[in-house]
């Protein structure tokens, strides 16, 4: 199970440094994959911090240099940027599925964050009394990411014949995986929050992701380069399977 969370810690980092590498794309040529939601500000001097912020995050998470202490500060900006930028969008246009998707997404991250945190061992003894500040922190990381799970599982059952159209043509009954989708969505949720066989669970959840990585969201972002939605939605996606993958290895014993 430590292979499980290290490839967890390395999947995370990877798409922090790659959501850093698209700002740079962005604020030094404007050309090539723009930032897509939820990252893009349109603010150069909040594009050039966050570009700046994400890889400094990657980088530290890879190396476990000060690895906790970035962990807890990534989720508590991420937490503070998605309810400042996209939760009055979700409560204007509560109908809108775009919110709801980039909110959750992002939710699901700070979620991640701080359970990475936990994962690592403290910086040092005088940090020792703040472990179980951490800890509490993953249990709510915990539970973000089971409720955007339950977010992400209404949507791809409200709007499961889009979801369908989104999947590689030559898959089979592609209606089908959509509304599976959804279920094991649910039954990840229900596992991640209570704590009933989560290590199983979230590394299902890992595998599921990272099928996706490489069947759906690889070959849509070589067919559509420029576009930065596509590519923020694979490195979301390589954010989640690594985040499942630190759960399970996390919370190995459970």
């Amino acid at each position: 199970m430590n292979g499980l969370l290290t490839a967890g810690r390395l999947f995370f980092a990877i798409a922090m440094v790659f959501f850093g590498a698209q700002f740079l794309i962005f604020v030094s040529s404007m050309r090539g994959p723009l930032p897509g939601p939820p990252w893009s500000h349109g603010m150069l001097p909040l594009d050039w911090l966050a570009c700046e912020g994400f890889i400094l995050a990657g980088v530290s998470i890879t190396t476990g240099k000060m690895a906790r202490l970035v962990s807890m500060v990534l989720g508590v900006v991420l937490l503070l940027y998605g309810l400042v930028r996209y939760l009055p969008a979700l409560v204007e246009k509560v109908r809108d599925p775009g919110p709801w998707t980039v909110l959750f997404e992002i939710l699901a991250l700070v979620g991640g964050a701080w359970v990475l945190a936990a994962s690592f061992p403290a910086d040092g003894p005088d940090f020792q009394s703040s472990d179980r500040v951490v800890w509490k922190l993953a249990d709510v990381g915990r539970f973000l990411i089971a409720i955007s799970l339950v977010v992400f599982a209404v949507q791809h059952f409200m709007y499961a014949r889009f979801v369908a159209t989104l999947i590689p043509a030559w898959i089979p009954v592609r209606l089908f995986w959509a509304y599976f989708t959804g279920i094991a969505f649910v039954a990840a949720a229900l596992s991640i929050a209570t704590k009933q066989v989560l290590g199983m669970a979230a590394m299902l959840l890992g595998t599921m992701f990272f099928l996706w990585v490489v069947l759906l969201h690889i070959p849509r972002v070589v067919g559509a380069i420029r576009n930065g939605n596509e590519v923020t939605s694979l490195f979301v996606a390589v954010a989640m399977c690594g985040l499942s993958f630190v759960l399970a290895g996390t919370y190995r014993e459970v």
